[in-house]
């Protein structure tokens, strides 16, 4: 099943390193501003639409 990781942007550096401790150097993933706990559900529905793009490319392989 096609999936897409999505992660704040503090943790851009850990999921980088974990990728290339997995083996998967380059493992796509979509960035979202942090944080994210304390947003409204309209706040993170905003966000979700803004990662919509990078998701849709991650699970198409566009570039």
């Amino acid at each position: 099943m096609p999936a897409a990781v999505i992660c704040t942007d503090q943790f851009v550096a850990s999921a980088k390193a974990q990728a290339a401790i997995c083996g998967n150097p380059g493992y796509p993933f979509a960035v979202v501003a942090h944080p994210i706990g304390s947003l409204t559900a309209a706040e993170l529905r905003s966000r979700a639409a803004a990662a919509l793009p990078q998701v849709i490319a991650i699970l198409t392989g566009a570039p």
